[in-house]
């Protein structure tokens, strides 16, 4: 049994967040560290420095060898006026807070001499004007000035330029400009020592925010298999991303495979849902069962519709006492509505869990609730087969007077069974010549009211003795 909708409302939901989490994360923690005069000096000495975007972990396997090249020096003149603005920016003074508007004048004024500046000196201004403007939230304007700390290249450290190359791809992120995004991290990858397994996930967030579902989901690929490959857990939005790519190229044993990891690694409540909800969609249905009782066991079938689909399941698994328990508690609980038809079904499944006793006052309120008579028709034959003959006969009436009865043969049935029982055996022949006018119990009630005209017979002739 499916459950509609389920997995692809919550697999498309969550596949919308995929974009919109790299953009939150890269806006709450800075897409790089903030220009530092120690490593100018580095850098100066054409060592590999720390661009504006070093601070972005890589993974890798061994630790690469850095090409180094040879820089113009950083004068000493052009070092007292970027301390002036790595104050501002990074002030060394407890408790004291970054002026970021004015390191932006001091930066107006450097530049207006900027153009006796070597190359290296313009790269390490417009470094800080892109920290400035980023921290502004001047997005636009600070990949300007980064692309112009790449654009003095080959005059700056390698490590500067790849740096940069890769905080510019972030910020088209920020921007939310994928496909500027795409283009400059392929263009990073082509000079990057080492691709980590997190710059293949943002390069296939990029793909998967251009509709470009093959390429993102090779990269996703990439990134997931590497981790796996070394008994790393991947991270759960790597996970997320992986599956809503199946998911929308219907690969639905990938994505039930996917879920299976994830609930494992990070069990939550939506993971465990949309397994369900796949597992209805392959016609797992025991696996299905299983992944909702997991949700309910965790709280987190909360909706009547998400609690009827386990009852529904529990009583297709055979498990009826479970299905009755189920909707006693969502009533209890007021999510489940007491209509006339989910009581019935609770007290179906109480009858079909041999709880016969507790099904009855179930099935009455059920019948009271219904505005036809069927239901007490059906109670009627609950309290025969309980020995209760008054109270099927007090249920028959009220079905007739409901009436839209779809049997009525059978309550005839019911009627007649009912007074025979209560010795009336006058008005048990009226009941079962009523129902032999229906064929689909004609035989039935013609045997029946044989019997009775045979101890109505045996009665008359006890009495003449």
């Amino acid at each position: 049994m499916t459950v509609p909708g389920l997995a692809s409302d919550c697999l498309k939901a969550s596949a919308t967040m995929i974009g919109r989490s790299i953009r939150y994360t890269l806006l709450a923690a800075p897409l790089m560290l903030a220009p530092v005069l120690a490593n100018v000096a580095l850098q100066a000495a054409g060592q590999p420095g720390f661009a504006a975007g070093s601070a972005v972990a890589q993974e890798q396997k061994e630790k690469p060898k850095y090409k180094t090249r040879k820089t113009p020096a950083l004068r000493e003149s052009v070092f007292k006026k970027f301390g002036v603005v790595q104050e501002l920016v990074s002030p060394e003074e407890e408790g004291a807070k970054p002026d970021f508007r004015k390191a932006l004048e001091e930066l107006r004024k450097i530049e207006k001499g900027a153009d006796k500046f070597n190359k290296y000196e313009k790269a390490q201004l417009y470094n800080y004007y892109g920290f400035v403007h980023y921290s502004l939230e001047n997005f636009r304007d600070a990949v300007r000035y980064y692309k112009l700390v790449v654009a003095q290249s080959p005059e700056i450290p390698i490590g500067l330029e790849q740096g940069t190359m890769y905080t510019i791809a972030q910020l088209y992120f920020v921007l939310e400009d994928y496909p500027n995004a795409i283009d400059a991290l392929l263009a990073w990858m082509e000079v990057a020592p080492i691709v980590g397994a997190d710059s293949h996930i943002l390069l296939a967030q990029a793909y998967y925010q251009s509709n470009q579902m093959t390429p993102a989901l090779k990269h996703t690929n990439i990134a997931v298999e590497d981790w796996e490959s070394r008994d790393k857990v991947p991270k759960e939005n790597w996970y997320s991303l992986q599956r809503a790519l199946y998911y929308e190229k219907n690969d639905f044993k990938k994505v039930i495979g996917i879920l299976e990891k994830m609930v494992r690694h990070y069990p939550k409540i939506t993971y465990w849902k949309q397994l369900s909800g796949m597992y209805g969609s392959t016609n797992q249905e025991k696996k299905q069962l299983h992944a909702l009782e997991t949700v309910y066991l965790m709280g987190g079938l909360d909706k009547e519709k998400e609690l009827l689909n386990l009852a529904y399941l529990l009583m297709g698994e055979e498990v009826p006492y479970k299905a009755a328990k189920v909707v006693a508690k969502g009533i209890k609980d007021e999510i489940i509505e007491p209509t006339a038809k989910n009581l019935e079904f609770q007290a179906q499944a109480l009858r079909l869990a041999q709880e016969v006793k507790d099904s009855i006052p179930v099935m009455l309120r059920a019948a009271k609730k219904s505005d036809k008579g069927d239901l007490y028709a059906r109670l009627a034959g609950i309290y025969l087969d309980s020995d209760k003959n008054k109270e099927a006969l007090d249920a028959a009436a009220q079905a007739i007077k409901k009436g839209d009865i779809k049997r009525m043969d059978q309550l005839y049935v019911v009627m007649g069974m009912a007074r025979a029982n209560l010795g009336r055996y006058e008005d048990a022949l009226k009941a079962f010549n009523q129902c032999s006018k229906d064929k689909r119990s004609k035989r039935t009630c013609q045997q029946w009211a044989k019997y009775i005209e045979g101890e109505i017979k045996r009665e008359e002739q006890l009495a003449a003795s």
